[in-house]
This record gives C-alpha cells, sequence and structure tokens, in this order.
C-alpha cells in the first residue's frame, strides 16, 4: 500500500527539559502536518467516493495517528511535470504525444495549478518552467526536438528536484518506453530523490514495438515500480494511443482523499517514516475488496539543537 503526501505546515517547536547551561544540547521537535493523498478503487479499478473521515484509519511507525484534516476530493494546488521521451526509440508517436498532451493539459489545468514541460532524449531539457499559461505549454509542444539516446533516470531525477520545493500536490507524469540508455543517475537514485521530494510519478508507458523482442521489459518494470513506490499509477498506450491513459491519469488525480495529521513526537533512529491508511471493515462493507494507494511514507526532517 502506498501513500503520498507533503510537509508543508511550519514546525512547531518543542525542547528538552534540561537545564541551560548543563552542557546537554536541546532540540528542537519538528511537529508539522503531514497531508497524505489516497486514492480508492473497488475490485474493478473505479474509484471508490463518498468515504468520510471516520471510515479511515492510520498509523505512522505502527503507531495510531489522529486525523485533524480530511477532504473528500481535494482541491490543493497541482505542481505538475509532464515528462516527455523524444528519444529515436519512440520517435513514431511523437506526433500522437504531442496533440494527446494538448488535450491533457487543457482538460486537467486549473487556474491555481503550474505545469512545466520536460523533454528527455540523449539529455533532458527544460521545455517550458511552471506555468499555467496553455498557449506557451502548446508552444513549447510544438518545439520538442528529439536525440538518439534515452536520459530516462537523469529526467526523474531532475523533475523530483524541481518539484522539491513547491506547495500543494506534486506530481510527474512520464511518456516512455522505460528504457535507458545513458550512463548518468541510476534508478536507485531517481526512485530516492521522487520520494524524498514527496512526488507522485505516474507512468505512461509507451509500446513502439509490439513484439517481445523489442520492448524494454526491465525498463518498464522499472516504471511500474517506480510509479507504485511513489503512490502513483502506471497506463499502458499500445499503438500510441495515450488519450486513455492521459483520461486516467486526470480521473486519478480529481479523485483523492486528503487527510492530514500532526505526528505524535518521538524519537526513532530512522529519519525514515512509514505509513499505513486502513479503512474501517465495520463501516465499510467493501473494504476488503477496496485497493487504497498512498506513498509508504516520508522522509522526516533532522531536528537541529538549539543555540546556548
Amino acid at each position: 500500500m502506498l501513500c503520498a503526501l507533503f510537509l508543508l505546515a511550519p514546525p512547531a517547536l518543542a525542547q528538552d527539559q534540561n537545564p541551560p547551561g548543563m552542557g546537554t544540547p536541546r532540540y528542537h521537535v519538528n511537529v508539522r502536518l503531514v497531508n497524505v493523498f489516497v486514492n480508492v478503487t473497488d475490485e474493478n479499478g473505479a474509484p471508490v467516493g463518498g468515504l468520510t473521515q471516520n471510515e479511515f484509519s492510520l498509523t505512522e511507525d505502527g503507531v495510531p495517528q489522529k486525523i485533524s484534516y480530511f477532504e473528500r476530493q481535494t482541491d490543493m494546488p497541482l505542481s505538475l511535470v509532464l515528462a516527455i521521451d523524444t528519444s529515436g526509440s519512440v520517435r513514431k508517436d511523437l506526433d500522437v504525444e504531442k496533440r494527446t498532451a494538448h488535450e491533457f493539459i487543457r482538460a486537467l489545468l486549473r487556474p491555481v495549478d503550474r505545469l512545466d514541460l520536460f523533454e528527455f532524449n540523449s539529455d533532458v531539457r527544460e521545455v517550458v518552467p511552471f506555468t499555467a499559461d496553455i498557449h506557451r505549454l502548446d508552444e513549447g509542444l510544438s518545439n520538442l526536438e528529439g536525440g538518439p539516446a534515452t536520459a530516462l533516470y537523469d529526467a526523474i531525477y531532475l523533475a523530483a528536484q524541481t518539484l522539491a520545493p513547491r506547495h500543494g500536490r506534486k506530481v510527474l507524469v512520464l511518456i516512455s518506453d522505460g528504457g535507458n540508455t545513458v550512463h548518468g543517475i541510476d534508478y536507485p537514485e531517481a526512485l530516492d530523490e521522487a520520494i524524498r521530494s514527496e512526488v507522485m510519478v505516474y507512468s505512461i508507458i509507451d509500446l513502439p514495438i509490439l513484439a517481445d523482442a523489442g520492448r524494454d521489459t526491465g525498463g518498464e518494470h522499472a516504471l511500474i515500480t517506480l510509479s507504485q513506490g511513489t503512490g502513483g499509477k502506471y497506463y499502458y498506450a499500445q499503438y500510441g494511443d495515450l488519450t486513455k491513459a492521459f483520461q486516467q491519469v486526470s480521473e486519478d488525480l480529481r479523485t483523492q482523499y486528503l487527510i492530514g495529521y500532526y505526528p505524535v513526537a518521538r524519537r526513532t533512529e530512522s529519519d525514515f517514516r512509514r505509513i499505513q491508511v486502513t479503512l474501517d471493515q465495520s463501516a465499510v462493507p467493501h473494504a476488503l475488496t477496496d485497493t487504497l494507494r498512498y506513498r509508504p511514507g516520508y522522509y522526516a526532517q533532522p531536528a537541529p539543537p538549539l543555540d546556548e
């Protein structure tokens, strides 16, 4: 089970009860609102709506947490990087990618949202920085270039870094066949940066060659694992048909529950906090057949010592 979450509120200060001048450092305890974005789907993959706060339970590292904030369908602003593979292996579908991306942007973006357009081939290029200007994004899509190689993991890493300082929901939508042919950032580094930057990754896997011998199944699996490990989702686009995949991404982002909580302050050896969200089986008859999707946890920021 996966979770997507963001640390937004400023830290509330607490300190150890050690007398000043005793030589023992005092510490801030960072207590921040943790926002968890959850998608709930039934056994057929359809979104489950209408659930209430009391029907959800949440733990952090096994410790029950009090839900302080809840939205059935979040309107929190969206920061999205759309990263398009323009390498030789998927070039035949580039015109289709441009056209469907035009439609996706128009259907998804609201005035409060911002989209950043990337392309990647031998290098990674930011085509249009964060904007809500549809005309600028259209122009950027029309001017995508190409290259022979595929710097997929570099693109994921750089997109996550670009999204890291943004507030609200942070999403990376990747269009690629999954191949990575540039020696730079590796897969573990790309995944770690996405998790640390609190980015949900949606992978649209383009199958440019139908024969199994021509597919990079290892690359496809990497994209699947990346999406599952960040609370996003993956879709296959066969024959260059991306319309359905884009529609599914839009629906997924529109039907997210938002759960916020202030974690119980405690000291642990690891800076990674693991989250589990469940449905109350006594209140939700279909809880056992529903699927909850969210990121597995987040990295807590270290607590610096107070000045003496």
